[in-house]
């Protein structure tokens, strides 16, 4: 019976000790990345924008404030035209994004925030900045900054792309 309880104990004290199987980091990251966008469109929800997902939102950012074409979106999103296309028509009838004319080229049709689309993205910047506030009092402000710092280090330059919904697929 010692031996088995002497056993267990070593295997608790050993795991502490080692690292962790390569499989948990993406999965971490990925459940911190998560619980960080579930709470902020559950706030967006509560502040009056509860049709605004995921992938609205990484739509909106590469719409941006000047606008872009469907195609240009497309690009942006890593997704198809036709695909970028039917994120657009969501948008429009949600009223969060509009199509208008290319002031440069009556040719192409310019897909642009609207002044609820805009306001979403507002609400969601100062969203993010009391998430990140309560992991700073979860977690200490040294900590969140080295994370930060450790992942600036690690993720390519071009990482903050918006076109995860594509690359999921």
């Amino acid at each position: 019976m010692d031996n088995v309880v002497d056993q267990n104990v070593n295997q608790v004290v050993e795991y502490g000790k080692r690292d962790a199987p390569g499989f948990e980091l993406p999965l971490l990251l990925f459940g911190g990345f998560r619980t960080i966008v579930d709470r902020l469109h559950a706030e967006l929800a509560r502040q009056g924008h509860p049709d605004v997902r995921p992938a609205y939102g990484f739509a909106m950012q590469a719409i941006g404030l000047n606008g872009a074409t469907a195609s240009e979106l497309g690009r942006r999103l890593g997704v198809s035209k036709q695909a970028a296309g039917k994120t657009v028509d969501r948008l429009a009838q949600l009223g969060y994004a509009e199509r208008a004319d290319d002031p440069a080229d009556a040719r192409r049709k310019l897909v642009r925030l609207t002044p609820r689309g805009i306001d979403s993205l507002r609400r969601s910047a100062v969203i993010f900045e009391e998430l990140r506030a309560e992991w700073v009092r979860t977690l200490g402000v040294e900590r969140v900054r080295a994370i930060e710092a450790d992942l600036r280090v690690v993720v390519p330059a071009d990482g903050f792309r918006v076109d995860v919904a594509g690359w999921f697929g």
